[in-house]
């Protein structure tokens, strides 16, 4: 006979290669297909709803190493039990109904009550081609390269669950993959994975999800990046925690503007920090525009629509006299963007803000950081005069 290949890439997932296997003699033909990528760095686990006869007909790629059950019937297709195969839901039900099927006529003179469950159990696998019910169809690849269709891609499909998750040592070894030995931290699980919980939006309170992540910032401490998207309205939001305790001392950053390159410098504002720029006579008070990761342009940008957006600044019922200052002073912070020389200062008392040195670890000569001691005002806006961390136990024993 003859084996023919074929590369081939499934829109929005990856490459394959398609093997087909024919014979002219006995009309026995049989397909395969093989991941043409790598083994992913996670496993895969698809969810679908089936409800309706067009859930049938959707692709699935089922790797050998895949399993794939149906809940409602408690059934099983155990990994490595079959070739891959690049077919539909109605086909695998198909294939396992034929695996069945095959031996029931020994089975039938040799153990009657065996053939006849089996029967039972083939009869119900043909009803689920009808759909007269609805059930729930499951891919579990620790491999990470099986694949269930959406046909409403690129857009979400509600009735399809995609959960991604970290291979068991076990399952590692199955794939011939090297186990670490070594138990894993679960500091480093948590840098390394996007934690996701369920919340509601600020804007139209639909339902929506939460992201959030451990992110090491170079030459810096961890930070928590925190965002929000809402499917319903669009709306989009994102903050920024610290990772780590209040430092001991303030810090005081002044960077000199000179370039346009510098723009582009990553900065990172605590929720306690302020920022102020002299030669505009500007300040921003800490707390305003909350915890934020993002460059220096953006925080321009965003300080910009805070004036804008602001209703009682620039709104109908405000003085002539105060929006024409405004607007002047939103002239002049557009043209801060390095050909305009000017002074960027940040000063947060609990010492967790950041600006990006370029020429780290070096010096660089236009970026000032200092260290101060705070003031009993500023450790009272922090918390920290009410706070006691140590040789409180004593205290509380003796007072009962």
């Amino acid at each position: 006979g003859v084996t023919r290949l074929l590369l081939t890439r499934i829109p929005f997932f990856k490459e394959i290669i398609v093997s087909s296997f024919s014979c002219d003699s006995c009309s026995w033909s049989n397909t395969e297909i093989q991941s043409a990528g790598r083994i992913q760095e996670q496993g895969v686990r698809y969810t679908l709803a089936v409800t309706s006869r067009q859930d049938m007909n959707r692709e699935v790629v089922k790797t050998d190493c895949a399993t794939a059950r149906i809940p409602e019937l408690d059934f099983e297709i155990p990994a490595f039990t079959q070739k891959g195969v690049l077919t539909t839901i109605e086909g695998i039900i198909d294939r396992a109904v034929a695996g069945l099927e095959q031996d029931q006529p020994v089975r039938r003179a040799t153990d009657e009550e065996v053939a006849r469950k089996i029967d039972e159990f083939i009869s119900k696998l043909r009803q689920l081609k009808e759909v007269n019910s609805s059930f729930t169809f499951i891919i579990d690849d620790p491999s990470g390269n099986s694949f269930v269709e959406n046909p409403h891609a690129p857009q979400r499909d509600d009735a399809l669950v995609v959960t991604h998750y970290r291979r068991t040592p076990q399952q590692a070894a199955l794939l011939g993959l090297e186990v670490d030995s070594k138990p894993p931290d679960a500091a480093e699980d948590l840098r390394d994975e996007v934690l996701q919980f369920n919340t509601n939006c600020p804007e139209c309170n639909a339902p929506a999800n939460t992201n959030m992540k451990l992110v090491q910032i170079p030459h810096f401490k961890e930070v928590i990046l925190m965002a929000t998207n809402c499917d319903s309205c669009g709306h989009r939001t994102n903050e920024v925690k610290s990772g780590g305790a209040i430092e001991p001392q303030g810090t005081r950053i002044t960077l000199r503007i000179t370039d346009p390159s510098d723009m582009t410098r990553d900065i990172l504002k605590s929720e306690t920090c302020s920022v102020e720029i002299p030669e505009l006579e500007f300040e921003l008070g800490m707390g305003a525009l909350g915890g934020k990761f993002t460059t220096l342009e953006g925080l321009l940008k965003d300080i910009r629509d805070l004036v804008e957006k602001n209703p009682f600044t620039l709104g109908d019922s405000s003085a002539p006299s105060r929006t024409g200052k405004l607007q002047e002073f939103i002239g002049k912070l557009q043209e801060v963007n390095g050909k305009t020389k000017a002074h960027f200062i940040m000063d947060d008392p609990a010492g967790n803000s950041y600006l990006q040195n370029v020429y780290a670890p070096e010096e660089d000569p236009e970026l000032r950081v200092e260290r101060y001691e705070r003031t009993f005002e500023q450790n009272e806006d922090l918390g920290l005069n009410d706070m006691k961390t140590e040789g409180y136990e004593p205290e509380e024993a003796s007072g009962r």
